[in-house]
């Protein structure tokens, strides 16, 4: 690996490396996204097909979203340990083939593994804290955008693909529709291992912008396999104030947003009436303002205080999960526009906020763990919101009171993140390496 002092003349502006890292970071992003956001369009036809209750198939959703954001934290471990190139094509390899293998279940236990372990495990493993590492190991200066960029790559799967997945679903099944993510996730694979390294220093070179004698983070020497590193950052991180505001407003970002909206979104649309075609249509117009709010919340980011803006973003999505019931209609009407635009601009406009507190208060070189355990607690909650929704769903016949319940949970995190600490947390210390062996 290339060290600082051998660089001669770092790469500027657009040409940079980093660019390039990011567009292919981006892809692998988008093809997991899409992958995971299936879930929404496949939820109905599956039921139907099998006989399966929504309740049933609501927990193979579960099991997705928690595998998904459980592996997060492990998997910035394993990138940290083997490499980012070599975990992201190994995740694209494991989506792809859960999505193939999911066309093959005809019993709700294989739906479990294929549907929600293996598309969950592969999908985690790309999980944003992937695209958080990219951004603090390859820019100095853009980091928030970035991070922005790269949490738009949700909003840009469901905009590319959730209407075309619709559409073949509606006229080739659902079956072809899954095959069709697994052939894309397969083709991301070969730009992997030919653009995507590791760290600007592998390539010889210094961080986008980064400032005379910049001195990267030095490379961790803590001798520890990636699991014990993961539950050792776990177990630091949860020592302070910050992890446990940040983690439970995340939880919450993850209720009200892949678990409840993301999934049952059509289901509560085809109660009103409301074609599956229009209600994935609405579902992309959101990905739309999503992508215009999360790269706005990076561009913000790099400027203010990530804390206020966390309780803005938090306070507008419980307002319009409050209101939500008021616009169905059994056609798209004007008032549903309103939800679109108000709950569109922050899906995931959390994620570059909560991103720079992770690194302000745990310090850049444990923030991609930190993360992926306060993502783990996004995943968790978006898991069991899938199947609380679709448990309220059974029980009451609406969807109303999950959608009241996930707006006060919002409006309680947006307090919450006032009290988030400015101030770098110093409990949190790095393991110490395993002694060397004695020499005999």
């Amino acid at each position: 690996m290339a060290q600082p002092s051998q660089i001669a003349t770092p790469q500027r502006g657009w040409r940079h490396r980093a660019w390039v890292v990011a567009a292919v970071s981006f892809a692998a992003l988008v093809a997991a996204a899409a992958g995971r956001s299936s879930v929404g369009v496949f939820l109905r036809p599956i039921s139907d097909e099998f006989g399966w209750p929504i309740s049933s198939v609501s927990f193979a959703v579960t099991l997705n979203l928690c595998f998904y954001g459980l592996t997060a934290p492990f998997a910035a471990a394993l990138m940290e340990k083997l490499g980012v190139r070599r975990v992201v094509a190994a995740a694209l390899a494991i989506l792809a083939t859960g999505l193939a293998l999911t066309t093959t279940v005809t019993t709700t236990w294989q739906l479990y593994l294929f549907w929600g372990i293996f598309v969950g495990f592969g999908a985690g493993c790309m999980a944003l804290v992937f695209g958080a590492i990219v951004a603090q190991r390859w820019f100095v200066e853009r980091r928030g955008l970035v991070t922005g960029i790269f949490s738009a790559a949700f909003a840009t799967g469901q905009l590319i693909f959730l209407p075309t997945i619709t559409q073949i679903t509606a006229t080739s099944g659902w079956r072809t529709a899954a095959l069709s993510l697994a052939g894309f996730a397969l083709v991301i694979i070969p730009f992997v291992f030919l653009w995507l390294r590791d760290s600007p220093a592998e390539v010889g070179l210094l961080p986008y912008r980064a400032p005379a004698g910049y001195q990267p983070p030095p490379a961790p020497n803590h001798g520890m396999n990636a699991g014990k590193l993961a539950l050792v950052r776990l177990r630091d991180a949860s020592r302070t104030r910050a992890f446990w505001i940040l983690a439970g407003a995340f939880f919450v970002c993850g209720w009200s947003t892949n678990g409840l909206i993301g999934t049952h979104f059509i289901a509560a649309a085809h109660d009103h009436g409301l074609p599956s075609t229009s209600a994935a249509a609405l579902l992309a117009a959101i990905g739309i303002f999503d992508i215009i709010g999360t790269i706005g919340s990076g561009w913000f980011t790099d400027r203010y205080d990530s804390r206020y803006l966390l309780v803005i973003y938090y306070g507008l999505r419980g307002v319009s999960l409050l209101l939500l019931h008021l616009v169905w209609a059994n056609s798209v009407q004007p008032p549903m526009f309103f939800f679109v635009v108000l709950y569109g601009l922050d899906w995931v406009a959390t994620v570059p906020p909560t991103v720079a507190l992770c690194r302000e208060c745990f310090g850049i070189e444990r923030a991609g763990v930190v993360f992926g355990w306060v993502f783990a607690a996004h995943m968790v909650g978006a898991g069991m919101s899938a199947w609380t929704a679709g448990i309220i769903r059974q029980a009451t016949g609406t969807y109303n009171l999950a959608w009241w319940s996930a707006g006060v949970l919002c409006l309680i995190a947006a307090f919450a993140c006032w009290f988030v600490p400015r101030e770098q947390q110093q409990t949190i210390s790095e393991p110490s390496p395993s002694p060397a062996p004695a020499r005999t």
